[in-house]
């Protein structure tokens, strides 16, 4: 018989429907039976595409002991991450100031009041390891709820002060200068792999956001670096398009094969100015063939982007996409071998006897002649085998990543379609992702959104309408993201002290009201937020938009000083601020060349508007008039401008 979890739209919370555990979603009906019994809750957290989220299902919520003696305990709450990421970054904390980690899946025990009193990751079915079995854990939490109540409450008051205190976050006295982040960027530097790209070692997640900071502040060599390794290692599907979401070693070889919407939408974007910047035609390859695979592979119907593929595949983590040199010969026959050789696919294999496709004299080597065909018969032979399981929910968050990346390449490498599919999705958004009183919401599947917006999903949203505005020069996105800026500050902003909350102010109550902070793997709403409202300041004058980036910057530029890759939008956004921004206006009936030559380099520190003559938003149109009848251009900084110009290279040199 299915549990409670049928009844949700969440990929996630579906798989454990038929587990003997007797689950509840998370909310008051939970909550109210663990105070009415005075139980204490066990919660478990994770999302779809998680390798050891699912083992942990087989060898405990699917094991009927397991199940008999969580059911006695305790009140059993299941929680998808990406639609709860309030509930997730709650807990998340506890259990790294509990343990001095984190990750997924993660299980935290809490009181009837939902303060967590302990907690942990993965536990497995029986002692080893390092780590005590679930069983050994539960009742040891069993025991200590029944005959250390007044420690615990002790304990849980320090912990609910501990959670809060982010939202009490005091600003600096002054706002953070551009030595702030010269400091941060050579601390990126010294940080930097740079054999291999990234930071640090093993394991390594793609630093998009870190890799856009550096591009804007004119670093190239640990750019290149990254995206070249990145490129040529097996976290790149060689075949299909699309990064995976982390490496498991330090060159990038070997990853955790689930593919994230958010970690493409981004890399995409990095891929597409490491073109712009650096002029290596392989970075537009990538770029294209990622947004390729997002279009082919996790597309909606409705114009919305699937969140998902799984790691697994046939119960395998990987089995979809790896492969043997007898495996190629069978669809390559003679031919084969050029493609075994280019792709490093080797007799013994390096990932349990089968071997990820790599390039295997990196990421600047010429491909063989007919590779291309090749290429083409071995994906249409992967997609014969069992595919990864797919979470098909959209999110509104991770659609404004993808709406972003598509109207920028869309615009940049005049490829319509992309375009096409980013005024889509942005349509889908605003459109079927709003409850009755037209307020946003989180998450959508089944024909129905559901869930209160957060921060991020409001602050990615702005930047992706900006970007679409600009990329498309249609007033219609403009005049959106004015009006959700607007909403953003008044149901998430924090008057007393600046900054925004993760939460609205409608937002069900948990046990502490917090700000997101930190940028990796996907920018926090803060960061988001200072980004959108600096770009929205910058075509509309308006002085209120670029006070409260100010206020985030001071509330946060200290630890992004001390932590840059960690916090690396929000001083992109910094970034942003501090530097000669161009304020580019054309005015015409016809712009396509000139806005072809604002696009046509890299530039980081500039906001472009347009529109024909007479055009009154963005406020940066107001007043201004064609030359001649010809479509002008006018190139301000703070709202001082040059002469106008009509000519492109004219343009082109004031830029």
């Amino acid at each position: 018989m299915a549990n409670r979890l049928a009844q949700e739209t969440s990929p996630y919370l579906i798989q454990h429907q038929d587990n003997p555990v007797d689950w509840y979603p998370w909310g008051p009906e939970a909550l109210a039976r663990a105070r009415r019994e005075d139980r204490p809750i066990l919660l478990s957290v994770g999302y779809s595409a998680c390798h050891w989220c699912h083992v942990m299902e087989r060898e405990s919520f699917e094991d009927p002991e397991t199940a008999a003696y969580m059911n006695e305990h305790f009140v059993n709450v299941k929680v998808d991450r990406e639609e709860r990421p309030d509930v997730d970054a709650l807990y998340m904390e506890a259990v790294q100031a509990m343990s001095g980690q984190g990750g997924w899946p993660m299980t935290v025990f809490l009181d009837p009041e939902g303060v967590p009193f302990y907690g942990g990751t993965y536990f497995p079915p029986d002692e080893g390891r390092g780590m005590p079995s679930f069983r050994m854990v539960m009742e040891a939490v069993v025991q200590g709820f029944a005959h250390k109540r007044e420690e615990l409450r002790e304990g849980g008051a320090r912990m609910r002060a501990h959670l809060g205190a982010i939202g009490q976050v005091a600003p600096a006295a002054e706002a953070p200068g551009a030595r702030l982040l010269d400091e941060a960027v050579a601390a990126l530097r010294a940080r930097a792999d740079r054999e291999h790209g990234g930071f640090g070692g093993a394991p390594k997640f793609p630093p998009a956001s870190a890799l856009e900071l550096l591009l804007a502040r004119g670093e190239r060599e640990i750019v290149e670096t990254t995206l070249d390794a990145m490129l040529a290692g097996g976290v790149y599907d060689q075949l299909g398009g699309g990064f995976a979401r982390y490496s498991v070693d330090a060159v990038w070889l070997v990853p955790h094969f689930e593919k994230m919407l958010y970690d493409n939408a981004l890399l995409a974007r990095a891929y597409l100015h490491g073109w712009q910047a650096l002029g290596h035609d392989r970075y537009r390859r990538i770029c294209e063939e990622t947004l390729d695979w997002a279009l082919r592979e996790i597309r909606g119907p409705e114009g919305g982007f699937y969140s998902a593929l799984d790691a697994d595949s046939e119960g395998e983590e990987g089995r979809f996409y790896v492969w043997t040199p007898d495996e190629v010969r069978e669809v390559l026959g003679d031919g084969a071998q050029a493609a075994i050789d280019f792709y490093g696919v080797g007799e013994r294999g390096n990932f349990e006897g089968r071997s990820i496709l790599h390039l295997a004299k990196g990421a600047a080597a010429a491909e063989p002649p007919g590779l291309a065909e090749a290429r083409r018969a071995l994906y249409e032979a992967r997609a014969k085998r069992a595919w990864p399981g797919l979470d098909d929910k959209r999110l509104t968050s991770w659609n404004a990543l993808t709406i972003t990346a598509l109207a920028e390449a869309g615009a940049i490498l005049d490829r319509d379609e992309y375009l096409d599919a980013a005024r889509d999705c942005a349509r889908f958004v605003l459109e079927s992702l709003r409850d009755g009183e037209g307020r946003l919401l989180r998450t959508y599947k089944d024909g129905k959104g559901r869930l209160n917006a957060y921060l991020e999903d409001h602050a990615f949203l702005l930047e992706a309408l900006l970007a679409l505005y600009e990329s498309t020069l249609e007033r219609h996105w403009f005049e959106q993201a004015q009006a959700l800026a607007e909403t953003t500050i008044a149901r998430f902003g924090d008057p007393e002290r600046g900054g925004f909350f993760s939460t609205s102010d409608d937002h069900e109550s948990l046990i502490a009201r917090r700000k997101e902070i930190g940028d990796h793997p996907i920018p926090s709403g803060n960061s988001s937020a200072a980004f959108g409202l600096l770009r929205l300041a910058a075509l509309t004058g308006n002085r209120k938009y670029e006070r409260h980036a100010e206020e985030i910057f001071r509330l946060f530029a200290k630890p992004a000083a001390q932590n840059p890759e960690t916090f690396a939008h929000l001083l992109r956004a910094l970034d942003f601020h501090l530097s000669p921004t161009k304020e580019v206006a054309l005015v015409g009936d016809d712009l396509d060349e000139l806005s072809r030559v604002v696009r046509s380099k890299y530039r980081p520190h500039l906001a472009q508007a347009g529109g024909p003559e007479g055009t009154e938003a963005p406020p940066l149109l107001q007043g201004r008039t064609t030359t001649d009848g010809q479509p002008t251009a006018y190139v301000c900084e703070h709202f001082t401008c040059q002469a106008p110009v009509t000519d492109p290279q004219a343009l082109d040199d004031l830029l």
